[in-house]
C-alpha cells in the first residue's frame, strides 16, 4: 500500500480550526471565569467545582480511546458533528440546573461529549481525509485553535457579567450546535464524497514494525502523559509559583508571555517542522519544557530568568500539542489512528488531572524549588521516552538500508 494525499480545501481547515477553537473555549476554557458566579449560586467553594472538573476530566480521558475507535469504524466527521449535538444539549442542562448536584451531573455528561469534537478526533478527520498531508494540516489546525484562550477568557468573562453563567451556557449551546455540527457534519459529507470519488480512503502506512510496535506505543502515550504533567502542574499554578519565588508583581506580565510563546512555536513548525523527523521534533518539545523550569529555579527572583522560562515553556507546550497529533500518524499510519490518538489523549488528561494536586502538595511539604526540580525530573523522563523512539526509528531505518547479506 503506497502513501498518499489528497488534500483538504483550506476552507475546511479554517472551519475546523474555527470548531476546535469554540470548543476548547466553550467546553473547557470558560469554567474559570465561570467559577465565581457558580461557587456564588450554588453555595459552594469554588474548589470543590473544580474538584467535579477534574473528576470530568478523568471521565472524558475514560472515553478517548473510544471516541477514537468510533471515529475509526464510522468516519471522524460523522462522530464530531453527533458530539457536537450532544455538547450543545449538555451546555443547556448546565445552563438549566436548578442545584449544584444537577450542574455537577451535567459538567459530567458535557466532559464526555468533549472527548467526541476536541482534537484527538479531529486530527483523526484530518488523517482520514487527507492522508499524507495531514501532517501539514494539523499544524495548521493547531495555530488557529491555539487562540482560544485568548478569545474565551474575555468572551466568557463579558457573557457572565451581562447575561450571568446561565445566560454563558446558553450561548455556548448556542454556538456548538450552529457553528459546529454543522461544520462537523459537513465534514463528514465532504470525506463521504471524496471517498466515492477516489474509491478509498487515503492511506499512510506507518513505519513502525511489527515487533516493536506495541513498545513504541507504550513509550509514545508514557512520553506523552509524563509532558502533560509537568505541563498542567506549571500552568495551573504558575502566577503563585512565581510569585512564590519572588517575582511579585512581574508574576502576571511573565505568564502573559507563554500565550504568545506557545503561537509563535507553531508558526515557526510550519517552517521549519516538516525538514525534521518527528521522533526528534517530539524530543524538542519535551526537552523546551523542563529546560525552562530548570532556568526558573536556577535564575529566580530574576524576571529575565523568568522570560525566559515562560518563552521556553511556550515553545515546548506549542510543539508538543502538535507533535500528539503528527507523530502517531507517522509511526502507525491512519489505520486506527483515532484509537491511538485517544490513548495519548487518556495518558495526557489523567496526568492533567493529578499534576496540580500532587504539585500544590510537594511544593507546601518542600518548597517550590524542590517541587520544580521534582517536575524537571519527570520532563526528563519524558524526553528520554521520545528519545528511545527516536533511537529506535534511526536503527530500523539503517537496517532496511543496509545491502542484503551484510552483517550487522
Amino acid at each position: 500500500m503506497s502513501e498518499t494525499a489528497h488534500p483538504v480545501p483550506a476552507r475546511l481547515i479554517w472551519a475546523l480550526g474555527l470548531t476546535q477553537t469554540v470548543g476548547y473555549g466553550t467546553l473547557y476554557y470558560s469554567f474559570g471565569p465561570l467559577a465565581p458566579q457558580l461557587a456564588q449560586s450554588f453555595g459552594w467553594p469554588e474548589a470543590t467545582l473544580f474538584g467535579v472538573l477534574v473528576g470530568s476530566l478523568l471521565l472524558g480521558g475514560l472515553v478517548s480511546p473510544l471516541a477514537g475507535s468510533l471515529a475509526d469504524r464510522f468516519g471522524a466527521g460523522r462522530v464530531m458533528g453527533f458530539g457536537s449535538l450532544a455538547a450543545a444539549v449538555t451546555l443547556v442542562l448546565c445552563g438549566l440546573a436548578g442545584n449544584g448536584i444537577m450542574f455537577c451531573l451535567a459538567l459530567l455528561c458535557l466532559e464526555l461529549a468533549a472527548a467526541f469534537v476536541l482534537y484527538p478526533v479531529a486530527f483523526a478527520a484530518l488523517a482520514q481525509m487527507s492522508g499524507a498531508a495531514a501532517q501539514r494540516q494539523i499544524v495548521h489546525v493547531t495555530l488557529i485553535a491555539g487562540f482560544a484562550s485568548t478569545v474565551f477568557w474575555p468572551i466568557t468573562t463579558a457573557l457572565a457579567q451581562g447575561l450571568g453563567w446561565r445566560g454563558a451556557y446558553l450561548v455556548f449551546a448556542g454556538l456548538n450546535l450552529l457553528v459546529c455540527a454543522p461544520i462537523h457534519l459537513g465534514l463528514a459529507r465532504h470525506a463521504k464524497a471524496n471517498h466515492r470519488q477516489r474509491g478509498a480512503r487515503p492511506i499512510v502506512p506507518g513505519r513502525a514494525t511489527a515487533h516493536n510496535a506495541r513498545k513504541l506505543l507504550l513509550l509514545m502515550v508514557g512520553g506523552f502523559a509524563l509532558s502533560g504533567m509537568l505541563s498542567a502542574a506549571v500552568l495551573m499554578h504558575m502566577i503563585p509559583m512565581l510569585e512564590a519565588l519572588g517575582l511579585g508583581s512581574a508574576s502576571v506580565a511573565v505568564a502573559t508571555l507563554f500565550g504568545p510563546a506557545q503561537v509563535v512555536s507553531r508558526v515557526t513548525n510550519m517552517g521549519l517542522g516538516a525538514r525534521l523527523p518527528q521522533p526528534v521534533l517530539a524530543v524538542m518539545a519535551a526537552g523546551l519544557m523542563p529546560l525552562g523550569v530548570l532556568v526558573l529555579v536556577l535564575s529566580a527572583p530574576s524576571p529575565i530568568g523568568a522570560g525566559a522560562f515562560a518563552i521556553l515553556f511556550g515553545f515546548g507546550s506549542g510543539l508538543s500539542s502538535i507533535v500528539g497529533g503528527t507523530l502517531p500518524l507517522m509511526l502507525f499510519g491512519n489505520q486506527g489512528y483515532g484509537r491511538r490518538a485517544g490513548l495519548i489523549n487518556a495518558g495526557r488528561q489523567f496526568a492533567a488531572a493529578l499534576a496540580p494536586f500532587l504539585f500544590a502538595l510537594l511544593a507546601a511539604t518542600l518548597g517550590s524549588r524542590t517541587a520544580l526540580a521534582t517536575l524537571c525530573a519527570v520532563g526528563g523522563l519524558a524526553v528520554l521516552a521520545f528519545a528511545s523512539i527516536a533511537w529506535q526509528m534511526r536503527v530500523a531505518a539503517t537496517v532496511c538500508e543496509r545491502p542484503i547479506g551484510q552483517s550487522l
